[in-house]
């Protein structure tokens, strides 16, 4: 126990002496008093250099990404404005708050925004494409080429621009774009193409093609058997040179909502029972 005593008596003696009583503690302390002292001096040297006019934003470069030209937006007056508000040197600038205001902008899909010494920003910007209205003709809100809605408005567009009409629920722009894209492939040996497309709330859609016919395919897409629906359209066109041949042009609708054939329409005609029954039966093979 006395020696215990005695011990501990020793470190704190040592512990409370003087530093300086020991030249190697003091020289350790003295190196690690002068590192930080130098990493001090450096980190204030570089706050006072990256707070220099010079390295002030001074200069903005708007590209479009390659392949594009930009068309609805003026450079001039957007340089500008992030001039004006942009907070922030070449060094403290945050290029993802800069990101975020531009992709903000109605006809902004995506921006890249980087720096350009020593005082400069350079962003990329790739424009939205309009490819259809949502909502249908009437409607001002615009659906990109990707399925998405944007906030562009129509009376941008030049007047000649070809705008597909699409409706659909809320969130289906994606899910009405893949639809689209599959049944315009279909009916290219009509040379013809979609001219609108609908998508219900409970997903039966229809299409209009742009000779005027109308071609509803109902809910099959949602089915297990995802080739169904290619199964109906392969048997329209294996029959359609009958339909033709009796009908020649006055069809103006098409229902292939039918399991084992399909059903037409005839324009500016009323049609009785017994010529519709017949019909079908001629459709259905």
């Amino acid at each position: 126990m006395s020696r215990l005593l005695q011990q501990f008596g020793n470190l704190f003696a040592f512990a409370m002496s003087p530093i300086w009583n020991y030249p190697e503690r003091m020289q350790k302390v003295s190196r690690l008093l002068t590192r930080c002292f130098l990493v001090m001096l450096v980190i204030s040297i570089l706050v006072w250099l990256s707070q220099r006019p010079v390295f002030a934003l001074r200069q903005v470069q708007i590209e479009p990404v390659a392949g594009q030209t930009l068309k609805h937006i003026n450079k001039a007056v957007v340089r500008q404005e992030v001039l004006e508000t942009v907070q922030g040197n070449f060094f403290s600038v945050k290029l993802e708050n800069v990101k975020k205001g531009f992709e903000s902008m109605p006809w902004v899909r995506h921006a890249n925004v980087r720096r350009i010494w020593p005082n400069g920003l350079v962003i990329s910007i790739e424009e939205q494409k309009a490819f259809g209205t949502w909502g249908g003709a009437d409607s001002q809100q615009l659906m990109n080429t990707h399925g998405e809605i944007f906030s562009g408005r129509v009376s941008e567009l030049p007047d000649d621009t070809h705008l597909i009409e699409f409706r659909g629920p809320s969130d289906a722009g994606q899910e009405v774009m893949r639809l689209y894209e599959k049944a315009n492939a279909w009916f290219k040996p009509w040379n013809t193409e979609i001219s609108s497309l609908t998508l219900s709330d409970r997903y039966a859609w229809h299409v209009k093609l742009s000779n005027g016919m109308k071609v509803e395919f109902g809910r099959d897409e949602e089915s297990s058997d995802k080739n169904l629906t290619e199964e109906r359209v392969a048997r329209l066109f294996k029959y359609w040179p009958q339909v033709q041949d009796k009908w020649a042009n006055r069809v103006d609708a098409i229902d292939l909502r039918y399991a084992n054939g399909f059903a037409v329409h005839l324009a500016s005609v009323n049609i009785k029972t017994s010529d519709l029954n017949g019909k079908k039966s001629e459709s259905k093979q």
